[in-house]
């Protein structure tokens, strides 16, 4: 049996399982390492990027693409979180310093 006809539905939940994933991550990047945690993302989002680029399997290239740009995303996400927290939607983190 050919597997290949299920490349899409398997990117299709693998993309789906890597943005439910950095939902989480970005609140909790927020609370522990406030808007300096970017640059983390930015690492995340080249290396993905990066992997991408060299990995032939078409699958595997297409997953590290969606996590590579889900990490660039993560970066505008964190500064909003930011914003969320100040509104008071998201607990602050009694150990942090906020402006």
């Amino acid at each position: 049996m050919d597997f290949s006809i299920f490349a899409g539905l398997g990117i299709g939940l693998a993309t789906f399982l890597i943005i439910g994933l950095f939902h989480p991550v970005v609140v909790k990047a927020e609370y522990y390492w406030g808007v300096k945690s970017w640059w983390l993302f930015l690492v995340f989002g080249v290396a993905g990027t990066v992997a991408s680029i060299f990995v032939e399997d078409i699958f595997f290239s297409a997953i590290l693409g969606v996590f590579a740009f889900s990490s660039f995303w993560t970066i505008k996400e964190v500064f909003e979180q930011r914003e969320r927290v100040r509104k008071g939607w998201f607990p602050k983190n009694p150990k942090r310093k906020y402006d």
